[in-house]
């Protein structure tokens, strides 16, 4: 399952986001998207899980905990939208 990850610090990093989410189960990746030009956190990101019953925990236990004084936003990730 895709995991959207949202309100992160911009010094949260990619093995950060990792750690936290291996808590609940395995992590296929995590990865925090930048900006292209200046590679400065979005402030948001993504975690991939095999297990789907450990990623539906994960999303129930984090959204809105507390990480770096910050309440994150997580939920399943919608699939992106094509722009033709």
């Amino acid at each position: 399952m895709n995991i959207y990850v949202g309100n992160l610090d911009y010094k949260v990093n990619e093995n950060d986001l990792q750690g936290i989410f291996e808590d609940y189960g395995n992590v296929s990746s995590a990865k925090v998207i930048t900006d292209k030009y200046s590679g400065r956190s979005k402030g948001f990101g993504f975690v991939t899980m095999e297990e789907e019953s450990e990623a539906k925990k994960a999303i129930d236990e984090l959204n809105g905990a507390t990480l770096e004084n910050r309440a994150m936003v997580v939920n399943e990730a919608r699939p992106k939208k094509n722009n033709y």
